[in-house]
């Protein structure tokens, strides 16, 4: 009889621990960082007028909003070299990043810093957006 009990016993332990286990693992790939990278496409002669936008107003309504600014490039070489603004932001989930997003389209700050910098016209023709998982060998995490 004590056999069988302290079988139940681990029984229930191995159950509950691989239960948790579980809830764990999926606790943690809900809230898992993801990264996403942008790619903006100017208008001739407009990457000057974005990056200053991003510089002035962009990178701190980032932050405002609890979007991880990581790093901002400029391709060297043709075709995107002069037109091309690419950065790569982290969020702590894809669902944080759609509601920091959300937030940060909606600020009246954000509004005002995009309609000044298009008062002479539209800066950015295209924006492409890629949502990424660093690898177990990543630097990020």
């Amino acid at each position: 009889m004590r056999k069988v009990l302290w079988t139940a016993a681990a029984a229930a332990f191995v159950f509950t621990a691989g239960y948790w286990a579980g809830q764990v693992q999926t606790a943690h790939a809900q809230s898992k960082r993801v990264f996403e990278l942008r790619t903006y496409h100017t208008l001739d002669g407009k990457l000057d007028a974005l990056q200053a936008r991003f510089r002035d107003h962009t990178v701190k309504l980032f932050e405002k909003h609890g979007i991880t600014n990581v790093g901002y490039f400029t391709p060297q070489d043709p075709p995107l070299a002069g037109k091309t603004l690419i950065y790569l932001l982290a969020h702590p989930n894809r669902e944080a990043a759609k509601k920091n997003f959300d937030a940060f389209r909606k600020d009246p700050a954000w509004l005002k810093a995009r309609d000044e910098s298009e008062k002479s016209g539209k800066i950015v023709e295209k924006v492409e957006s890629v949502f990424l998982d660093p690898t177990d060998f990543s630097a990020l995490k």
